[in-house]
């Protein structure tokens, strides 16, 4: 298998499973009654394994990272990139809070497990356009939006392993290894995870050249390319620059490869990928901790969207957009996920025609305000 990361390794393996045991006890009731299963013959439960990489993976204190898998289709694929906030300094980067969360990041993953969720993630419902797709579901515990790549001494108490890319790429491989004939894979990023979702994407394309690859991203589109927060929170603090492959830093240097950046460098290095995001366009948590590096006091979120996606799209770059009005956050959990629509197009049906490469107009709301 070959290593995308530059530095630092871990490879997957299957360790243990984790089904949801509600589940399955609620499966052993129907049959016990004689009753036969909800959706039996036409739909499935999203049922997970557990995967622990061996090696260098690691999440911010030091403990065990890992993900999972639901097996269905291998050839269609959804790699979902999970949130769990950033972190940058003593303060915020603290082990602080229960189950390895803090107010700020999740430093474990001691309080994860996707189980069968709505929205998204729930398989059976008719308008889900990924229902039959396999699922790998990867979590941030590292506080560096899966970026990072260093062990970041913030004071002699407080180590944090920024790590998330040799998670990532362990994921990634694990990915290509099990998934070899994939023809479809859909990177969807949530919130933080959704900031790194265009490089991920970049390198599925390179693991599995015959597959086509779509990236949706949600719910970062007002992070902002600011030289100082390149420098001083990707680099210094996180050491992602180093870390990337070369097409994703081609032509930059630090201060200048910023968030919007991502998407360009992977829509430059690939322009077979399917590029598109979401966002609502007043969401209050989705870039609250990058706001001071935002122009604006307080900046306006919904210019810095519109700001960056014209900027990536004057670099040549196609972005497919739907931006909703209003301040919600949740989406990929929740049955807003079906109930979305904006101008007569509900975002289910915008995303089945991006899949399906219909390659949809960009959908943007006019009353935007909460």
């Amino acid at each position: 298998m070959t290593n995308i990361s530059r530095s630092g390794r871990c490879r997957s393996r299957r360790d243990r499973v984790m089904k949801a045991p509600r589940l399955l006890l609620v499966a052993l009731a129907f049959v016990l009654a004689g009753c036969s299963l909800p959706g039996e013959g036409s739909a499935r439960d999203l049922e997970w394994e557990r995967v622990v990489p061996a090696g260098d993976c690691h999440c911010a204190d030091g403990s065990e990272f890992s993900f999972w898998e639901q097996r269905a289709d291998p050839t269609k694929v959804v790699l979902f990139i999970n949130g769990g906030g950033v972190c940058w300094e003593a303060e915020t980067c603290a082990f602080t809070g229960e189950r390895g969360e803090s107010d700020f990041y999740d430093w474990n993953l001691q309080g994860v497990n996707p189980e069968n969720r709505s929205g998204m993630f729930d398989v059976t419902e008719g308008d889900n356009p990924f229902a039959d797709y396999s699922f790998i579901y990867m979590s941030s515990c590292t506080g560096d939006a899966h970026l990072g790549n260093v062990s970041q001494v913030y004071s002699p108490e407080l180590t944090v392993e920024h790590r998330g890319y040799v998670n990532g790429t362990a994921v990634l491989d694990y990915l290509a290894e099990h998934y070899p004939n994939a023809t479809e894979v859909i990177v969807i990023g949530k919130t933080a995870g959704s900031v790194a979702a265009p490089l991920y994407g970049g390198l599925v394309a390179d693991l599995l050249p015959e597959a086509e690859v779509t990236v949706f991203g949600a719910q970062s589109g007002a992070w902002p390319d600011n030289p100082d927060f390149n420098a001083d929170i990707l680099d210094a603090r996180w050491g992602a620059y180093d870390t990337m492959p070369g097409w994703a830093v081609d032509g930059l240097t630090v201060p200048d490869w910023g968030v919007p950046r991502f998407w360009t460098q992977a829509g430059m290095h690939d322009p077979d990928l399917a590029l598109a995001r979401f966002d609502f366009a007043y969401d209050p948590n989705a870039a609250v901790e990058v706001t001071p590096w935002m122009d604006g006091n307080p900046p306006d979120l919904l210019t810095v969207i519109d700001g960056n996606e014209a900027a990536i799209e004057a670099d040549g770059v196609r972005l497919h957009s739907y931006t909703a009005p209003g301040d919600d956050h949740g989406l990929f959990e929740f049955d807003t996920f079906y109930e979305i629509e904006v101008n007569g197009v509900r975002l289910v049906d915008w995303l089945e025609a991006l899949i399906t490469n219909e390659s949809p107009d960009d959908v943007h709301c006019d009353q935007c305000d909460p």
